[in-house]
């Protein structure tokens, strides 16, 4: 195969080539329909790249990658058989792709109860420079799992989607308390597991029957993650849990700050002793234990009162609707506030300083929880959670390290993934700007590598346009949950 070198196209995104006129841009879009070959050896060069181990940018002299791997780091050797050459401009940035372990694929556009989103949803992920997702509790798990296969066989563009499977409790559509016995769970369990199921969810379940899923999910090396409560009315404190041995925990740290003779939510609201032993007692717990804390900041402010900084648009999100539901989702009036969620928003943003500043840094995970009700969508926002968590206080090299290294660490997955490192995989986000120094520059990506594949966020975005939602009435029941 012929060596191709592209730096033209690139320039022309960059707008350094006659201010971005037809005529010095002639040829981009065909340059990147070349640039996209699965058998290609690709040398990315120019710019910078994150060493999120040192939470350092380096500058790029060249990333090699070859069979969706990356095969060296830095000037390649003369004699390397590369077919194609990225030459980046240097305010671009390399990052690790980006994880989404509370990766919500659910949607309810009518109110009337969520259902998986797979036909847009999978294309946006990637183009916002989400490579791995874990949904956090499928709705319809054979659905997921299909949608899982056909992204692995190539038929279709989305991230890495690591199935969590049915949720285990009271969440699940049809759960029966009394039937989910001991032996119930491990069937389950077994069977989930044997269809490919890279960790579980439990919202709603009780003590032994989260034991039990605990037990049984790490007799298959698969993890358990759990949204918790109090331990109020036969619900589970994240305490007992850790106790139990879950790997990791959603939202609330639990412990004594949230006492059993009210609900979590009731607790988190009115916490504000920071400097207590109950808020110092349940992180020296998770980090004594290693138990990984998923936060979920932004997912407050969506419900609470508007925060124009965390809520705004950076680009139209309501044209991945069809026609049809777009008209129906403008015309409705603004949903009220939430005003719990409004007082756990900052209590939230502090609490997880809290635990990052007590040795939790490494034990941090991202993921989003925004089941969209046709307003936001799940896959832009991970750009939300990245603000969310550097208004909390922590320092942006920090927030790409929770948003790659730590999350694959907390799926087992960094001996693959997570960081730029030769011999993983080539699971890349490029953007244009320093990220460290405004980690909103992660959200202008302009090319992502997947499995070692090149994709183009604008043709991802362009693809998805218009698919979200039934086209007319009559399809309006594929869009609600089956009764």
């Amino acid at each position: 195969m012929a060596k191709r070198r592209w730096w033209r196209s690139m320039l022309c995104f960059f707008g350094l080539l006659a201010a971005g006129t037809a005529a010095g841009c002639e040829g981009v879009v065909m340059d990147l329909v070349d640039l996209v070959d699965e058998n290609a050896t690709y040398v990315v060069t120019g710019g910078h790249w994150l060493d999120v181990h040192t939470g350092t940018l380096v500058e790029n002299e060249g990333i090699t990658i070859r069979d969706g791997r990356i095969v060296s780091i830095g000037p390649p050797a003369d004699d390397a058989d590369v077919t194609i050459t990225i030459d980046l401009d240097r305010e671009a940035t390399i990052l690790p792709g980006f994880f989404d372990l509370h990766a919500h694929y659910a949607v309810d556009l009518f109110g009337d109860g969520r259902v998986d989103e797979t036909a847009a949803y999978p294309e946006l992920f990637l183009a916002n420079g989400v490579t791995t997702t874990f949904p956090a509790g499928e709705l319809d798990p054979v659905r997921m799992r299909e949608l899982r296969l056909a992204i692995e066989r190539g038929e279709r563009r989305g991230p890495r989607l690591l199935n969590s499977g049915p949720y285990f409790g009271s969440w699940r559509r049809g759960w029966d308390d009394d039937a989910m016995t001991a032996d119930s769970i491990r069937r389950e369990v077994d069977y989930w597991a044997a269809q490919g199921t890279t960790g579980f969810k439990a919202k709603g379940a009780g003590p032994e029957q989260l034991s039990v899923l605990i037990e049984q999910a790490h007799e298959h090396g698969l993890t358990v993650t759990a949204h918790l409560d109090s331990g109020f009315g036969n619900t589970v404190n994240p305490r007992d849990a850790i106790l139990m041995g879950i790997d990791r925990v959603e939202h609330f740290l639990g412990g004594d700050m949230m006492p059993a003779d009210r609900t979590a939510y009731a607790s988190l609201q009115e916490f504000d002793d920071f400097d207590g032993d109950a808020l110092r007692d349940i992180i020296d717990l998770y980090v004594d234990r290693g138990v990984y804390f998923d936060a979920t900041l932004s997912i407050y402010g969506y419900w609470g009162p508007h925060d124009p900084e965390m809520t705004e648009y950076w680009t139209d999100e309501l044209r991945f609707l069809t026609p049809y539901m777009r008209e129906i989702v403008e015309a409705r009036p603004p949903r009220p506030v939430n005003e719990s969620f409004a007082k756990m928003s900052p209590i939230k943003r502090r609490t997880l300083k809290a635990f990052y500043d007590s040795g939790g840094r490494d034990l941090i995970t991202l993921g989003t929880d925004l089941p969209s009700w046709g307003r936001y969508w799940s896959p832009f926002a991970i750009h939300r959670e990245l603000l969310a968590f550097a208004r909390a206080g922590v320092p942006p090299a920090d927030v790409f390290r929770i948003a790659t290294l730590n999350s694959a660490r907390a799926m087992g997955l960094d001996d693959e993934l997570g960081s730029i490192e030769e011999g993983k995989l080539a699971d890349l986000v490029i953007v244009r700007g320093n990220p460290l120094e405004d980690v909103r520059a992660a959200r202008d990506v302009w090319f992502v590598f997947a499995r070692g594949r090149l994709h183009s966020p604008e043709e991802l975005l362009a693809t998805a346009e218009g698919r979200i939602g039934p086209a007319d009435a009559t399809e309006e029941s594929a869009w609600r949950p089956a009764r």
